[in-house]
């Protein structure tokens, strides 16, 4: 990182190890903080990174609840106006808020 003027930003690095679903093997991953240079990061189950949830047994349960979790979100926001929108304005905005998010 040095020799490329590069520089660890601790409070947006995340460390995960990733394991099979087997529980003997989770056991055996470290749960200590990992040292790059002077920092200390501590590992972490599900991290975030270019808009998906990655778990550390990679079966995207996060993923998939964060998803569920915003389309709610937008569906109750959207619900709050449906009264004053026309009915093709309410389809245009279910599919930018709520389908966009699915795909």
């Amino acid at each position: 990182m040095r020799t490329n003027r590069l520089q660890l930003n601790p409070s947006k690095t995340e460390v995960l190890w990733c394991s099979s679903a087997c529980r003997q093997v989770q056991h055996q991953v470290p749960s200590t903080p990992l040292r790059i240079g002077s920092t200390a990061i501590s590992p972490v189950s599900p991290v975030r990174d270019l808009g998906v949830h990655i778990d550390s047994d990679l079966a995207m349960r996060s993923h998939v609840v964060a998803t569920v979790r915003s389309s709610f979100a937008a569906l109750r926001q959207i619900r709050s106006v449906r009264r004053s929108l026309t009915p093709q304005a309410l389809l245009t905005l279910v599919r930018a808020l709520v389908v966009s998010k699915v795909d």
